[in-house]
């Protein structure tokens, strides 16, 4: 693969449909699959991700808000699209762009009943959020009587779905409460949709959920972090293959004495005479401040560098003093060989926070 010559995110499509087919080889025959797209596709690029997606066999897609599915409209994407976290104030721009939002509590439910009425719309498809344990957003048990008594009434409405959120389900020491939240979930699903003469999808599992709880499918499942090959262990993510790389290149190395300092604030003090490269990356394209003093490293030419002194808003410097390496050469951040995961770890996050926050500022390359 030619090498980079600006910080660039590769977005590997190949390892995007081999963490598909590896997801769908652990589902039923008729277990729809619903890929999460939000927040620009885990950082890599939204339209690119779905439109790549539909086009290999995806049912539907979710995105947190309203105007992400409005980019994805505008992208070409013609499949389904659940907007998990509507916010009321552009209900009528889903209408418009067929787009179908979770309901999760009686107030979005009756504003979007309005909302509805006004577009003189029938039928139109909605998803019912049950809160059974994360305690984030769903209607709790005592209020699904009046959720229902709201919807038999509503001809403008058609309940598309009904779905929860598995809290643990990467960690098997909570198996008992994750248990727990699936027959909670199985009990009000099979009351509400009981309350419908037509087929209503029923959807909990998340990626782990997939891999966990297989008896857990249900109807649909809804994968994100697995698609963009990240597990929530080392176990998940050994079949997966990450779908985005970033890379840069060494603008400069510098010979820095002992004793003297790199960067803002004499944030690094050279313990001995060193060689230090800059990279043309920072925390204004997701490399936060948490990554410097040596807590974050980079890859240069297979080795390791440290990251020293505080992290620049367009530049990071990194200790190559033991390295070979010249101005000009690749420096992958994180990729298929340079595991964001073990990257994120060092500084106690996950690998969502640092591939959802790579700035939209950075040249996207597509590796078909």
């Amino acid at each position: 693969m030619p090498k980079v010559f600006e910080t660039t995110l590769e977005i590997n499509l190949n390892a995007l449909k081999h963490n598909f087919d590896f997801l769908k080889s652990k589902l039923q025959n008729n277990t729809l699959f619903l890929a999460v797209v939000k927040a620009f596709a885990y950082g890599s690029d939204a339209s690119v991700i779905a439109n790549y997606l539909q086009k290999i066999g995806v049912d539907y897609f979710a995105v947190a808000y309203i105007s992400e599915g409005v980019e994805l409209r505008e992208a070409g994407i013609t499949v389904p699209i659940l907007v998990l976290h509507p916010q009321l104030g552009n209900l009528e721009l889903a209408i418009k762009h067929s787009l179908e939002p979770s309901l999760y509590s009686l107030k979005t439910l009756r504003e979007f009943k309005k909302v509805a009425i006004k577009c003189n719309v029938f039928n139109y498809p909605v998803h019912i959020k049950f809160n059974t344990g994360l305690n984030r957003l769903g209607f709790e048990p005592e209020e699904i009587n009046l959720a229902l008594n709201t919807l038999i009434d509503a001809s403008c409405l058609k309940v598309k779905s009904v779905f929860s959120h598995l809290a643990a389900s990467e960690d098997l020491n909570e198996k008992k409460f994750t248990d727990t939240q699936i027959e909670r979930y199985k009990s009000l699903s099979e009351k509400f949709i009981n309350s419908f003469d037509y087929t209503i999808i029923r959807h909990l599992c998340n990626t782990s959920g997939v891999l966990n709880y297989p008896e857990a499918q249900f109807d649909m499942v809804r994968c994100g972090i697995g698609l963009y090959g990240y597990g929530n262990s080392k176990k998940e993510s050994e079949n997966l293959i990450p779908v985005a790389s970033l890379k840069s290149v060494v603008s400069q190395i510098i010979s820095v004495s002992i004793g003297e300092s790199v960067g803002y604030n004499r944030g690094h003090i050279c313990r001995v005479d060193s060689k230090i490269a800059t990279i043309p990356i920072g925390h204004a394209d997701g490399i936060g401040r948490h990554y410097g003093h040596n807590a974050g490293t980079v890859s240069i030419n297979q080795q390791t560098a440290p990251i020293v002194g505080n992290v620049c808003m367009d530049m990071i410097m990194v200790d190559v003093t033991s390295i070979n390496c010249l101005e000009g050469d690749e420096v992958v951040l994180f990729g298929s060989s340079f595991s964001a995961e073990g990257i994120a770890e060092a500084v106690d996050t996950i690998s969502y926070e640092l591939i959802t926050g790579i700035s939209q500022r950075i040249t996207r390359k597509i590796i078909k």
